[in-house]
């Protein structure tokens, strides 16, 4: 590809405009198309979220990509968010030895490895499962014996008004289940019949791996009943079959607790294993994460009977001294030092720094940039001073660069951060009129600059 072409596509990927790529790319015959076209071919499929022609255009260059890290990389991409973490994984551990260093590809190889040892964990306990279908079970006990259930549900006025229904009848009971397509658990009727949902006292269950609501455990608001009338029932305007058909939830079960995030997490009886009519496990699907399934409890019951109450997992107090001390005393990384020495716009910058990180914390409680107003600050803070010191910078350098200022930090870190809220704080600042592109490097207006320093100097 000559110089102007190549120019022409950095831009559109620097603006976002990846199916521009794609229609003037596809618009060169096949057999002309060289390694470099195909490779941004692939870039902007995954950039699409088309990963499956990210690798077929990936394929056309595999024999020549095999020493080249970011072929590998882009592979690696395409074959995470196909949920074929083993295969990802391969990719990732090739590019990073053919690039030894890379941040971005050692997060991408961690956290492909954690999938697939999880993945391969479900489809373990699954076989397990329909293997045990089919040979068939024993007696079955009568549910929750030997556990008080008196002392289960919180009685607030809220949770009566959102959540429980009359006793449900056995009519009830069977047109519910023909609507949904799933026989409901013994132990789930027999809970029910106790009291017609709810919200329990305890409300966290503790989990092996780490989903979008913690490091440990998830968190559920209330437990749905067997209904229509309710919002928060079976068959309710915010039940299962709503959950599964317009939030997209995977239909392979019935959406039974709905979770603290609004929406964005919940609980569900899976039927995969068991069929329509056996007795489904209980799993945490989140939408965050692409509907990621975690596995929680092998059945209904276990899963009652092991809701936690919420302070076995209150550390928040130790936490946000933690954090404190580190935004006070944390050592900064060695490029947000090296972008502080040379100013002279801000007296003492580096504890104005750390004052607007203390108020931050002292607000949430951790350390954590989001999209709130100090967040805000923060990011337009090491915009200002990276690209003071880097003005040639564009789009796709500065969000490469951006997590060794101080998400990963080292002492003054963060530990990690979401890319999601560094793009949309970026296209935010351009639809403002305050970050301005030319000949491909992005900066702030003047106007705005004075702005962020007058902020600096008042914190």
């Amino acid at each position: 590809m000559d110089q102007a072409l190549i120019e022409q596509l950095d831009r559109w990927h620097e603006e976002d405009e990846h199916q521009q790529i794609v229609n003037l790319l596809l618009a060169v015959p096949e057999k002309e198309r060289d390694y470099e076209a195909f490779s941004r071919l692939g870039r902007a499929y995954n950039n699409l979220g088309l990963y499956e022609e990210a690798l077929n255009q990936l394929e056309n260059i595999a024999e020549a990509g095999q020493q080249d890290s970011v072929w590998h990389f882009r592979v690696g991409f395409a074959l995470y968010h196909l949920k074929r973490y083993e295969e990802a994984a391969q990719s990732f551990r090739t590019s990073d030895k053919l690039e030894t260093g890379n941040q971005n590809t050692e997060s991408w190889l961690k956290w492909s490895l954690q999938k697939a040892e999880k993945q391969q964990r479900q489809e373990r306990r699954i076989a397990a499962k329909k293997v045990a279908a089919v040979e068939g079970s024993g007696l079955k006990e009568v549910p929750f014996s030997n556990m008080s259930l008196e002392d289960f549900w919180d009685d607030s006025e809220y949770a009566k008004k959102e959540y429980l229904s009359e006793p449900p009848t056995g009519e009830l009971i069977a047109s519910i289940e023909e609507e949904l397509g799933y026989k409901l658990p013994a132990s789930y009727l027999a809970l029910m019949k106790q009291q017609n949902g709810g919200i329990p006292k305890n409300t966290c269950f503790p989990t092996e791996d780490p989903t979008s609501w913690a490091e440990d455990h998830i968190a559920i608001t209330g437990i749905l009943g067997i209904g229509r009338e309710k919002s928060y029932s079976l068959c309710g305007d915010l039940g299962s079959q709503f959950m599964i058909e317009d939030w997209g939830y995977p239909d392979i079960g019935v959406v039974i607790c709905d979770c603290p995030s609004a929406g964005h997490d919940v609980v569900m009886l899976d039927y995969r294993a068991c069929g329509r009519d056996g007795e489904p496990e209980v799993i945490h699907v989140d939408q965050e994460s692409d509907y990621e399934i975690t596995f929680l409890a092998e059945n209904f019951e276990a899963f009652i009977r092991g809701l936690v109450s919420e302070e076995e997992y209150d550390t928040s107090e130790e936490d946000k001294e933690a954090a404190l001390y580190k935004v006070a005393h944390g050592k900064f990384s060695s490029l947000l030092e090296e972008l502080c020495t040379p100013i002279s716009e801000v007296e003492q910058i580096d504890q104005k720094i750390r004052s607007i990180c203390t108020r931050i914390v002292e607000e949430k409680g951790y350390f954590s940039f989001h999209a709130d107003e100090l967040s805000y600050l923060m990011y337009d803070v090491q915009f200002w001073l990276y690209t003071k010191s880097y003005p040639d910078t564009s789009h796709e350098q500065y969000l490469a660069v951006y997590e060794k200022m101080i998400a990963f930090g080292g002492e003054f870190g963060q530990g990690g951060y979401a890319p999601g809220w560094i793009s949309e704080w970026l296209d935010r600042r351009k639809k403002e009129g305050r970050i301005v592109q030319e000949n491909g490097h992005i900066r702030f207006t003047d106007q705005f600059a004075a702005e962020v320093i007058q902020q600096l100097r008042e914190a």
